[in-house]
């Protein structure tokens, strides 16, 4: 079952049309494939995309309105003739840099004046007045590429405003359009320094734990998310999960890097031990970056940047090695079902929320992701939960929770290849054949279907 998506789409749909451009460099063709019509339906259809480095002229503007202006106190003359130049130069590609100066922007004007600039180029007219939300979704959706040059000039625009990300922006296997700040500062405190508060998402290093015997702050319907390691059991309240939103520990004799994403409804758990020769144990924090509204992780090490969903390293000196962190299971459930079930399980103890209470999901995120995603498989609700695992032929497959709990709780065998589900202390866990454990965690489709293009999905 294909998923259709931004990205896949074009490299699966045949027909293909010839568009013609100009931009003061005489007419460029370029192959464009269509969208789905669940796209076209929702976003429209996008404009034509020249090919190729842009002119002298508009990189020198670009310069003026996105690195140069940075150090002005005062929106003046010469950044309103270069954006001008910007926007004559009917070069789509141009609109990413400008919604990333938008999410930054501190003077109205300024704003408005990018805003308009970035619809003109995409040939849509803004709705909504979270503009740079709705700009964002139409870059994503229409895949609109970013043109030759676009790191540098984002780069600037990033390390002017926060301090931290010098060594975050760099070349690598990373996919920059998509990169958003999601709000925080940088998360560069050395390992096991985490009892030091910060500016930004704290993460938890070797975090203090108790029985559950002791878990008395703990209600019996609180979400948690339990890992099992080599027979060792461990709850991670997802209050505490939401102030911290990472956690290196180690159980069971192994150590992980326990990321949680609460933009799209994921808790992960990595093994960071077992490293090739001469590497760290990666100790992973929060960069204050999101890709597609899900929380964009780094290696304070190394400061090898992390493609959080899928546990890859994508720059630095732990993409050249190739590095592929592997999966443990991280099951969903409530507090009450889970101690039960492990009544030796040991729990992350109160004082680690900081003192805060927060349910994103009930608030925040209530309503749909409140960043930027683009287009979404329209085979599930955006934030429907499933149970997301990799087959043994490398075939990512995705188990509506509902559906997945209802058929398990009755009886019945739910199989995909290899995979097996099968119910843990009130939640999903998969496993092979031989029950062998198969790193599966839970989170929205719209997450794991970005992430996973070719997801297939279990209809039950």
């Amino acid at each position: 079952m294909k998923v259709w998506n931004s990205t896949s789409v074009r490299a699966v749909l045949a027909l293909s049309v010839l568009v013609t451009f100009g931009a003061g460099q005489g007419a460029v063709a370029q192959e464009v494939s269509p969208l789905p019509s669940y796209v076209t339906q929702e976003y429209g259809h996008p404009p034509a995309i020249p090919q190729g480095a842009i002119a002298p002229e508009i990189t020198d503007a670009l310069q003026v309105v996105f690195v140069d202006s940075l150090e002005r106190s005062e929106w003046g003359n010469t950044e309103s003739l270069a954006l001008e130049q910007v926007r004559l130069s009917g070069d789509p590609r141009l609109a990413w840099i400008i919604t990333d100066m938008m999410r930054f922007t501190w003077r109205q004007t300024f704003d408005d004046a990018l805003a308009q600039t970035a619809a003109e180029l995409l040939g849509i007219e803004l709705e909504t007045p979270q503009r740079w939300h709705e700009l964002t979704d139409h870059l994503i959706a229409w895949d609109i590429p970013a043109y030759p040059g676009y790191l540098p000039h984002k780069r600037a625009i990033f390390t002017h405003f926060l301090d931290g990300w010098d060594d975050i922006f760099v070349e690598g296997d990373i996919d920059w359009r998509m990169v958003s700040w999601g709000g925080v500062p940088i998360d560069d405190r050395a390992y096991d320094t985490t009892d030091i508060l910060c500016n930004c998402i704290p993460a938890a290093d070797n975090p203090e734990v108790q029985s559950a015997e002791d878990a008395t702050w703990l209600d019996d319907d609180d979400i948690v998310f339990g890992i099992e390691i080599n027979g060792e059991y461990r709850a991670y309240p997802r209050q505490i999960m939401e102030v911290r939103e990472m956690v290196n520990d180690t159980l069971g004799g192994r150590d992980l890097g326990i990321p949680y994403c609460t933009l799209c409804g994921a808790a992960q758990a990595y093994f960071t031990d077992n490293m090739p020769a001469g590497v760290e144990r990666p100790v992973l924090r929060t960069t204050g970056l999101l890709i597609r509204s899900n929380k964009v992780m780094f290696d304070v090490n190394t400061y090898s940047v992390f493609d959080t969903f899928l546990g890859t390293a994508l720059t630095g000196p732990l993409n050249e090695i190739g590095l592929q962190l592997e999966q443990a299971t991280v099951i969903t459930t409530d507090w009450g079902t889970w101690k039960e079930q492990h009544p030796e399980t040991t729990v992350l103890v109160e004082e680690l929320a900081l003192g805060r209470d927060f349910d994103f999901r009930s608030g925040r995120d209530a309503n749909g992701p409140i960043f930027p995603v683009g287009d979404v498989d329209p085979r599930l609700g955006v934030q429907d939960d499933v149970i997301g695992v990799i087959t043994a032929s490398g075939t990512p497959v995705a188990f509506p929770r509902g559906a997945a709990l209802i058929a398990l709780r009755s009886g019945a065998e739910i199989a995909y290849e290899n995979v097996r589900l099968e119910l843990d202390a009130g939640g999903v866990r998969a496993v092979d054949e031989d029950g062998a454990d198969l790193g599966s965690h839970e989170a929205f489709w719209f997450a794991w279907s970005q992430f996973h293009p070719d997801t297939e999905l279990w209809a039950g």
